[in-house]
C-alpha cells in the first residue's frame, strides 16, 4: 500500500512539474514575442504619439522676419534698431525674448537676428536657411505685414502664394535643422494701427511718404472705396494668420501664437514716434512679453 501510494505521489509530482514547465515556457514565449513585435498595440500607439516634445527653456534663438523684428523706426527715423528687437535685442527697457530665456549675458553669443526690413513671405526660406546654420533650439518667425502692406490692395500677396512660401520655408528648415523649434507670431492688425494714428495731422503727413498705402492711403476718407479697401486688407491679414496656424499645426515642433499679436490692442504710446505704425520700444517690450508667455507655456495656445 505504501509503495503504491508513493508511486502515485511521484506520478502526480511529475505531472505538476511538467505542467509548470509548460506554463513557464508559454509565458516566456509570450514575453519574447512581445519584445520582438514591439509590444502591444496600445504601447505602439503611445510611442507614435510621444514624438518630440516642446522645450520651454531653449538655450539658443534665431529670429527671422521683417522690419518689426529689426526694430525699425524704434530708435531713430528710417533706421533699424536691432538692439531693441523683441526677439533678440539687448536693451534692458525691452527685455527681449532672448534676454528672458537665456539671460542678458548670453544674448550676444546665443542669439542671431536674420530679419530684414521690407521682407515678405517669399524671403523667409532664405532667412531660415541662414538661421539653420546655427542649429538653434528656437527660431522666431514674424512675417506677413509687408505682404499686406503694398502700394495697392490689389497687389497684396495672394493667399495661395503666401501658403506655398511658408510651407517651402518650413520644409527647408526641417531638412537643415530637424530639431529646431519654431515660434510663429501672428501678423498684427494693420487696421488697428491705422486707427491709432489717423487723427493726428503730423502722422498723416508722415504716412504720405509711402508707408503701407494699401491700408494708410487717404487715412481720413470715409468713402465707400476707402472703407472697402481697408476692410480688404484686414481680411487678407486674417487669411494670412489662418495659413500660419494651419501650416504650423502640421509640424510637431512649431507653435503658433494663437493670434496673440493680431489681437493685442496696441496704443499710440506703444508705437514708433517716427511713423506711428511700427512698434516703439514699449511695443517691442509687449511683443517680447507675449512671445515669452507662449514659448514657456506647457501647452500651446488654443
Amino acid at each position: 500500500m505504501r509503495t503504491t501510494a508513493t508511486r502515485r505521489r511521484a506520478r502526480t509530482t511529475r505531472r505538476l512539474s511538467l505542467a509548470g514547465a509548460g506554463t513557464a515556457a508559454a509565458l516566456l514565449a509570450g514575453l519574447l514575442t512581445g519584445c520582438q513585435s514591439g509590444g502591444s498595440d496600445t504601447e505602439g500607439e503611445r510611442g507614435a504619439q510621444a514624438g518630440p516634445r516642446w522645450n520651454t527653456a531653449p538655450a539658443s534663438i534665431a529670429a527671422v522676419g521683417d522690419s518689426i523684428t529689426r526694430g525699425f523706426d524704434a530708435c531713430s527715423v528710417l533706421a533699424d534698431c536691432p538692439e531693441v528687437s523683441w526677439a533678440t535685442g539687448n536693451d534692458p527697457a525691452v527685455h527681449s525674448l532672448a534676454a528672458r530665456l537665456l539671460g542678458e549675458a548670453q544674448v550676444p553669443a546665443r542669439s542671431w537676428n536674420y530679419a530684414v526690413t521690407g521682407s515678405r513671405m517669399a524671403d523667409l526660406a532664405g532667412q531660415l536657411a541662414s538661421a539653420a546654420e546655427h542649429r538653434p533650439d528656437l527660431v522666431t518667425v514674424m512675417v506677413g505685414s509687408n505682404d499686406a502692406c503694398r502700394p495697392t490692395a490689389s497687389s497684396m500677396t495672394p493667399v495661395a502664394e503666401f501658403r506655398a512660401g511658408f510651407e517651402k520655408a518650413l520644409t527647408g528648415l526641417r531638412a537643415a535643422s530637424p530639431t529646431s523649434q519654431v515660434y510663429v507670431s501672428s501678423v498684427p492688425d494693420l487696421q488697428r494701427l491705422w486707427e491709432q494714428g489717423k487723427d493726428a495731422p503730423m502722422v498723416r503727413q508722415i504716412w504720405k511718404l509711402g508707408i503701407c498705402q494699401s491700408m494708410l492711403a487717404d487715412p481720413l476718407s470715409a468713402a465707400a472705396g476707402a472703407t472697402a479697401r481697408r476692410g480688404q486688407v484686414r481680411a487678407r491679414v486674417v487669411e494670412y494668420n489662418e495659413v500660419l496656424r494651419e501650416v504650423c499645426a502640421k509640424d510637431r515642433l512649431c507653435r503658433y501664437d494663437g493670434g496673440a499679436v493680431f489681437q493685442y490692442p496696441f496704443a499710440a504710446d506703444q508705437l514708433s514716434h517716427w511713423d506711428w505704425f511700427h512698434p516703439g520700444k514699449d511695443g517691442q517690450a509687449r511683443l517680447a512679453e507675449l512671445a515669452h508667455r507662449q514659448v514657456t507655456a506647457a501647452e500651446p495656445p488654443r
